[in-house]
């Protein structure tokens, strides 16, 4: 008996119109976020968050995270304390970013942890450093250049950014691991294909957000009246600590220092004309004063 019609359905999987259905639905839900440009940084991009919800879940996860490091240092007790939050203070007020919605919610913290050599902002302003790379810095310029990359990463939005992107990506990683499943061997590898090509999709976009806060904390210890050419001493100190056995938090989705170091350099030679001109300084020792 001749068949009609069957041969180009043989092999059809349903499970791909179900996979369709849910790229879809992550497709059109991350174009259906909130679209900003951005005045400080003039990038346009879609955010899972507004500037609200951001400062109140940077809130609350500096509530759950510090303790967890060891508290944070006592300003009103512990001098190296009170350093980290003037000078995080000095890199706000005296800067771009005193312009943005973040401006008021600024919080610094020296994080009690030794062994950890860490800076990290918290989505909305909450920014910490921990001891471990305090001590291992010579200056209030250094300390200013580590903060306002921090500051960077909060005025860029950067966690509203890749929380967006990210649900995109796992929406269509699961897509392609549905649609895969049930076929063959070659099936279960098109899913952990699809999930890998989202893990490097958000590497490549935290190396470009380092990137770009690198830059804005140049530019605002510039403004602060800070040396910027002390962010590359901040590199080699970064670059020495990564000589151990065990690479420093800090390394683990930057760029290499030595990557750093030369786009560092470039900055500064492309504004050697404007720096010239003004007084800039290292700031007060943090150590043996």
């Amino acid at each position: 008996m001749t068949q009609y019609g069957y041969g180009s359905r043989r092999g059809f999987n349903p499970r791909w119109i179900i996979a369709l259905v849910i790229a879809l639905v992550g497709v059109v839900g991350y174009f259906a976020k909130e679209k900003v440009t951005n005045p400080e940084t003039g990038e346009s991009y879609r955010r899972a968050m507004n500037v609200d919800q951001q400062k109140a879940l940077g809130l609350q996860a500096a509530k759950e995270m510090i303790p967890k490091m060891g508290g944070a240092a006592d300003p009103s007790r512990d001098p190296d304390g009170r350093i980290v939050s003037e000078v995080g203070t000095r890199v706000v007020s005296e800067t771009g970013a005193s312009k943005t919605e973040f401006a008021g919610n600024f919080n610094f913290y020296l994080v009690e942890d030794p062994n950890t050599i860490n800076a990290f902002a918290l989505p909305g302003g909450q920014v910490s450093i921990t001891r471990g790379l305090y001590n291992r810095l010579e200056n209030e310029a250094q300390l200013a250049g580590v903060l306002g990359h921090e500051v960077g990463h909060v005025i860029a939005e950067h966690s509203a950014q890749q929380m967006a992107k990210g649900q995109l990506g796992q929406m269509i990683a699961t897509a392609v691991g549905v649609g895969a499943s049930g076929e063959d061997g070659r099936g279960r590898y098109a899913g952990v294909a699809a999930m890998m090509a989202n893990q490097m999709l958000q590497l490549k976009y935290t190396r470009g957000d380092e990137t770009q806060a690198d830059e804005i904390g140049l530019k605002y210890m510039k403004e602060a009246g800070y040396d910027p050419a002390e962010m590359v001493a901040v590199m080699e100190i970064l670059k020495s600590a990564a000589g151990g056995s065990r690479q420093p938090e800090i390394l683990s989705s930057h760029p290499l220092p030595e990557s750093r170091i030369e786009d560092i350099k470039r900055w500064i030679e492309s504004h050697q004309g404007e720096l010239k001109n003004l007084k800039l300084t290292k700031g007060q020792p943090l150590h043996g004063r």
